[in-house]
């Protein structure tokens, strides 16, 4: 596996960087070395996407229903051979990067962040506490079932660890060999992830559907409708009456949410890698910040505590939901959960929107540059947080038009109502300050500035009239005593030193409790929707007015983008706490 088709074009780019790193002092008229055109293999790639991506859809659309004679170990067929196959180009990227020495000429200091790797970890550990419960749970009668049903949840875990490890290692990688085979391998890695991401929701809905479906039905009535046209698992026709059976069952629906997040943030950072391959970074205008994640440290841990009350607070009232509304048939305890969940999101909304508010009113104090250069992991970002916000927006939009249009209204309606606009201004408000935010150039560390106030401090203890009155009025400098070579000293730029700190942090304290403060109400409004508290599915007014089987359609495709939203804004909102 030699690296003997790397382009001619790439070859000559990296020689002439070479050259130019030598001439330090070459002239402005001198051409900047030019990337190898990409469009074409971007383009095939593209292409091989969007077949695959098409594909699977079609499959995994079509085994959601049991009239379609497309079963669910076809649509786990397909997506098991198209994770065998990532794991062995993977394997073959890995190891042809190793040999090649030319292979990765520079890296990309803004992809991959620490943070996103890490909770690209935290989600793989849950997918494979998954697939280890899926394992279980199909072994318990595997004699019913195809066998694809058990090697599908061993290949997935197989392929975690091995995509783990390569995007923890690789995700930074500007490859320049084998260009063409590197952006159609990433292509097949980015579509075999949003595959299992589709398939995985297809599955938690249908679940959900069931689990609701079964709480008003016989046992006897149920499987008719399984048979009449609702999909079926394969798994739903043997009999899983053990109790370690239904411990593995529950448990993996209950873990879906974090293989899901897992698919999208994997995703997210293959496609970064793919818009890096064959780029050239040019040192000079590509700034690398080396900046220090400090929790504790300048913040008056009032955006903390804040925090941690709506998180707290959260999960009490998603424990209060689950148990009023899944575990009982009462309407008013039903109407009683209902208004407390959506008080509780009124409330947090908010206060989220107003703090989003103030957050992009300091911006306005805090004269920092603006970050122009070239950045494909703060493109996708903000991509990703304008069209996930899409889908939300949408139930929100659906949810305000049922509400106006149906009548009476009762107390349950103002508050949905209410609750619909309030998410409306709240992704508004909060993408503005995210985005404003990551645009931002990161502070200064001015040692320069540091040590010039250090000397300032040790000219004399007196105070700064005393100082002001051995200054002559003509504008004189004072010359620097304590150390030889410094540069002089006037007595405006020392009143300014020793005073400008204080005006300068509060901002930046500001900020970060702004930041840390929507990061941990954006957690708890994603554990609450990804873990069964959806009114959506309980408040009658929206399925009355748009029936049993638009509405949810509607909130099964809108939802899973609502979710993934807030996962990203938290992924974002530390990004903007560390720059801050």
């Amino acid at each position: 596996m030699g690296c003997g088709h790397k382009d001619d074009k790439a070859s000559l780019a990296s020689s002439q960087i070479v050259s130019f790193s030598h001439q330090p002092h070459q002239p402005p008229s001198t051409p900047a070395p030019k990337e190898v055109w990409k469009k074409g293999g971007r383009m095939f790639s593209i292409l091989l996407a969007v077949h695959l991506a098409l594909l699977a859809c079609t499959l995994v659309s079509s085994g959601a229903f049991e009239k379609i004679a497309v079963h669910d170990y076809d649509v786990f067929f397909l997506l098991t051979v198209m994770m065998l196959m990532v794991i062995i180009w993977i394997i073959f990227y890995l190891v042809g990067t190793s040999r090649c020495p030319d292979a990765i000429l520079c890296k990309d200091s803004h992809a991959g962040p620490v943070w996103l790797r890490g909770g690209l970890i935290l989600f793989a550990i849950f997918s494979l506490v998954m697939d280890v419960f899926k394992i279980g749970y199909y072994s318990s009668f595997y004699s019913c079932l195809s066998a694809i049903k058990i090697i599908y949840p061993i290949v997935q875990a197989i392929f975690v660890v091995v995509q783990t490890y390569f995007l923890w290692i690789s995700a930074k990688d500007c490859v320049h060999v084998h260009l063409n085979v590197t952006r159609c391998g990433l292509m097949l890695t980015l579509t075999t992830n949003l595959a299992v991401w589709m398939s995985a929701v297809t599955d938690e809905s249908v679940h959900k559907a069931h689990s609701k479906l079964k709480k008003n039905v016989t046992d006897e009535i149920f499987r008719w409708l399984l048979k009449a046209g609702m999909r079926s698992s394969s798994a739903e026709e043997c009999n899983c009456n053990s109790q370690i059976c239904q411990i593995f069952k529950n448990g993996y629906f209950w873990l879906y949410p974090f293989n899901i997040e897992y698919s999208l943030f994997a995703s997210a950072m293959v496609y970064v890698m793919w818009k890096n391959v064959g780029r050239f970074i040019d040192h000079h205008s590509h700034h690398i910040h080396h900046l220090k994640f400090r929790l504790f440290r300048r913040t008056f841990f009032v955006g903390i505590v804040l925090g941690l009350i709506i998180l707290v607070s959260g999960l009490g009232v998603l424990i209060l939901y689950e148990v009023q509304v899944n575990s009982s048939a009462e309407s008013s305890k039903k109407s009683q959960a209902l208004s407390m969940y959506y008080i509780f999101n009124i409330v947090c909304l908010g206060l989220m929107s107003l703090v989003c508010i103030g957050g992009s009113v300091i911006y306005r104090f805090d004269k920092r540059d603006m970050d122009r250069h070239k950045n494909p992991t703060r493109t996708l970002d903000v991509a990703l947080l304008m069209g996930a916000a899409l889908g939300q927006y949408a139930i929100s939009y659906y949810s305000i038009v049922a509400i106006v249009a149906s009548t009476p209204r009762d107390a349950i309606s103002a508050l949905n109502l209410t609750y619909a606009l309030l998410m409306i201004a709240q992704h508004t408000f909060q993408n503005i300050f995210i985005i404003e935010g990551l645009h931002r150039q990161p502070p200064k560390e001015d040692h320069k500035h540091d040590s010039h106030q250090k000397d300032l401090y040790g000219l004399t203890f007196v105070n700064i009239n005393a100082v002001s009155l051995r200054v002559p009025d003509s504008g004189s400098t004072l010359a620097s005593s304590t150390a030889s070579g410094t540069e002089a000293i006037h007595p405006s730029d020392l009143v300014r030193s020793l005073t400008a700190p204080k005006k300068m942090n509060w901002r930046r304290k500001f900020l970060r409790e702004i930041s840390m403060f929507l990061l941990l109400s954006n957690i708890i409004l994603w554990i609450m929707p990804a873990f069964g508290a959806r009114p959506q599915f309980d408040n009658d007014t929206e399925l009355n007015f748009y029936g049993d089987s638009m509405w949810p359609a509607i909130v099964d495709i809108c939802l899973p983008f609502g979710i993934f939203y807030r996962m990203h804004a938290v992924a974002s909102l530390l990004e903007v706490y560390i720059m801050s």
